[in-house]
C-alpha cells in the first residue's frame, strides 16, 4: 500500500505541474516559453533534488509509454512528400554534414575524456525540435513561402534521421539484433500497410471503425494505444528497439488513417499531449542531475555552442543561392533548436549506460537554452515576404505545442 501511495503522490505532483504549465502560459502571454521547458523545470522543482514531492521510480512505466508516444507522434507528423522535393534533399544533405562534423568533434572530445560514448552525444547534437518550433513559427508567419518550406524540411529531417540513427546505434546491443530489429520494423510496416487495404470504404470492418471511433469505445485510439504498448512489450522481451518501431508505426498510421486522419490526430493529441507526454517530460526533469550541472557549468555552455556549430552552421552553406543571408541565419537558428528529442535521447543513453549522467544533464540544459534563445532571434530577424510564394506548407502536418 505504501508503494501505491508513493506512486499516486508522485503522479499527483506531476499532474499539478502538467496542468499549471499551459495555465501559466495562458495567463502570461508575454512569457514566450515552450511548454516543454516549463514541464522540465516543474519536474526539477518537485523532484528529489529540490522539494522531494515526487519520485521518478514509481511513474517510470507511464514515462516509458510517454516516450513511445513522443516517437509515435513524431513519425505521424512527418510529411513523406518532403523526400521528393528539393527542400527535402537539401535538408538531408544539411543533416548529413552535421552528422559528419558531430562525429569528428565528439571523437576528439572522447579522446580527451570529455565524453565517453561519443556516438550518443554526436546524435544529440544533430537533432531539431520541430514540434516545439512550429507553433512559434506559425504565430509569427514564418511558415509561408520559400523560407517556410525549408524550415519545415530541415526540422523534419532533424527529427526523422536522428531517430533512425538512435534506433540503429543506441538501442541495441549487437549487429544481429540490429538487423533483427530493423527487419521486425519493416515487417510491421508491411503488415500495417496491407491491413489498411482491408478497411476499404463499404467493408464491414471499415463500418465498425467509423461508427465507433467517436463513441465511448474510441476504437481507433484504443487500437493505436494497443499497437504502441505491444511494440514496447515485444521489444522489451526480445531486447529489440522500440524507438524505430514506434516512429515507423506513426508514419504508417498516417497513411492508414485515410479520411479519418483529422479525427485520429485529435485523439492522439488528447492521449499523448494531454496525458502521457507531459508525464515523460516532468519525469525527465526529475531525473536531471543538477549537481552535475552546478559542478561543471562550462560543460553545458560547451554543448550549447556545439549545437549551434554542428547543427546550425551547415545551413549557411547548403542554402547559398537558395535563401538570402538573413534567411540562412534564420535557418541556422531554427535548425540548432533542440530539446524534446535530446531529452528522449539522453534518457535512452543513461538507461543503456551509453551516456554519462553529467553529459546528459548538460545536454538537456543546453537544449533548454537553445529553445529559449534561438527561436526568439529567428523571429526578430524575420521580414515577411510581400509576395507569398506558392507552397504546400499549409498541407503539412501541424505539430502540437510541446
Amino acid at each position: 500500500m505504501e508503494d501505491v501511495g508513493s506512486a499516486l503522490d508522485s503522479l499527483l505532483a506531476i499532474a499539478v505541474v502538467a496542468a499549471l504549465a499551459p495555465l501559466l502560459l495562458g495567463l502570461v502571454p508575454k512569457l514566450r516559453i515552450p511548454q516543454v521547458v516549463l514541464l522540465l523545470a516543474g519536474g526539477i522543482v518537485i523532484g528529489p533534488q529540490v522539494l522531494a514531492l515526487a519520485s521518478p521510480v514509481p511513474v517510470e512505466p507511464l514515462a516509458d509509454l510517454g516516450l513511445g508516444f513522443v516517437f509515435l507522434l513524431a513519425g505521424y507528423e512527418i510529411d513523406q512528400r518532403l523526400y521528393r522535393r528539393d527542400t527535402g534533399r537539401r535538408a538531408v544533405l544539411a543533416w548529413l554534414v552535421s552528422l559528419v562534423v558531430a562525429l569528428g568533434i565528439t571523437a576528439v572530445l572522447s579522446a580527451t575524456g570529455f565524453v565517453h560514448a561519443f556516438v550518443a552525444v554526436a546524435l544529440a547534437l544533430t537533432t531539431t525540435a520541430l514540434g516545439t518550433l512550429v507553433p512559434i513559427l506559425r504565430e509569427n508567419g514564418m511558415l509561408r513561402g520559400r523560407l517556410g518550406g525549408h524550415l519545415l524540411a530541415t526540422g523534419a529531417m532533424g527529427e526523422l534521421l536522428p531517430i533512425l540513427a538512435i534506433a540503429v546505434f543506441l538501442g541495441i546491443s549487437s549487429r544481429f539484433v540490429a538487423l533483427l530489429s530493423l527487419a521486425a520494423v519493416v515487417v510491421l510496416a508491411v503488415l500495417l500497410s496491407v491491413a489498411a487495404r482491408t478497411f476499404r470504404p463499404g467493408s464491414r470492418l471499415s463500418g465498425v471503425l467509423r461508427e465507433h471511433q467517436h463513441e465511448t469505445s474510441q476504437i481507433t485510439l484504443r487500437f493505436t494505444v494497443l499497437l504502441l504498448v505491444l511494440l514496447l512489450a515485444v521489444t522489451e522481451r526480445f531486447h529489440l528497439d522500440a524507438v524505430l518501431g514506434a516512429f515507423v508505426a506513426g508514419m504508417v498510421l498516417r497513411r492508414w488513417a485515410g479520411r479519418s486522419a483529422p479525427a485520429l490526430e485529435e485523439k492522439l493529441d488528447v492521449a499523448g499531449h494531454g496525458f502521457l507526454i507531459p508525464i515523460f517530460f516532468v519525469y525527465s526533469g526529475m531525473t536531471i542531475d543538477l549537481h552535475a550541472i552546478a559542478a561543471a557549468p562550462l560543460r553545458l555552455l560547451a554543448f550549447f555552442g556545439l549545437m549551434l556549430l554542428v547543427r546550425g552552421m551547415p545551413a549557411l552553406l547548403i542554402y547559398v543561392g537558395v535563401l538570402s543571408a538573413r534567411e540562412r541565419v534564420q535557418t541556422m537558428l531554427v535548425s540548432a533548436t533542440a530539446l524534446p528529442l535530446v531529452v528522449a535521447l539522453t534518457q535512452i543513453g543513461v538507461r543503456n549506460g551509453t551516456m554519462l549522467p553529467e553529459n546528459a544533464a548538460a545536454l538537456v540544459g543546453a537544449g533548454v537554452l537553445t529553445v529559449l534563445l534561438f527561436p526568439t532571434l529567428a523571429v526578430i530577424l524575420h521580414r515577411p515576404e510581400k509576395v507569398g510564394a506558392a507552397t504546400d506548407v499549409e498541407d503539412l502536418p501541424r505539430h502540437p505545442a510541446v
